[in-house]
């Protein structure tokens, strides 16, 4: 919770209109027997984004921005890379990338935590989009990423530094299933 509100106020004082919370209204005049209060809930304001990435699996739901947007850094959000197609365009190659480790901006942190055939959604104009993972795979970190994909199948590409290994990066890629 601490890690969205940070990257939410981040984005906030890029000159983005704050979020708001949302509880129950109390009234002013109302007593109180005890002290304990009912947490309030950050609501997160999809419909700014171009889309949202969803990996149940590790509990991940971020929105990203398109390739023009100056939200698009990875140093705010999930980012899409230049040369990414959106999901709706027939092999295409959805690329994205955030930062792992255990900075509030390490949207991908936990990405280790998945295997091939888990799932991952992501949604783009009104649709949701399904995908399977097919295969998992590091590279040297260098700048450059090799993709290694089924060009006959629409696939999601997720890229992040590898866990405990300062010279790798992982690549994650999905194959649309629905």
């Amino acid at each position: 919770m601490k890690d969205v509100i940070y990257s939410e106020m981040k984005i906030a004082m890029m000159d983005e209109v704050p979020k708001t919370t949302s509880s129950e209204p109390q009234p002013t005049d109302a007593v109180e027997e005890n002290n304990t209060q009912e947490p309030e809930y950050y609501e997160i304001d999809y419909s700014k984004y171009l889309g949202v990435l969803e990996i149940p699996k590790i509990g991940l739901k971020r929105g990203f921005y398109n390739v023009g947007s100056r939200y698009n850094n990875i140093n705010y959000n999930v980012t899409m890379v230049d040369g990414s197609d959106l999901p709706d365009v027939i092999n295409g190659n959805l690329i994205l990338m955030a930062h792992s480790g255990d900075s509030y901006i390490s949207y991908f942190a936990y990405l280790y935590k998945l295997t091939v055939g888990d799932m991952v959604y992501v949604t783009y104009a009104g649709n949701q989009y399904t995908y399977q993972i097919v295969n998992i795979y590091e590279v040297e970190k260098n700048g450059v990423v090799r993709l290694i994909r089924n060009h006959d199948k629409t696939s999601l590409t997720m890229i992040t530094c590898t866990k405990d290994n300062d010279y790798a990066q992982t690549v994650y890629i999905a194959e649309r299933v629905g």
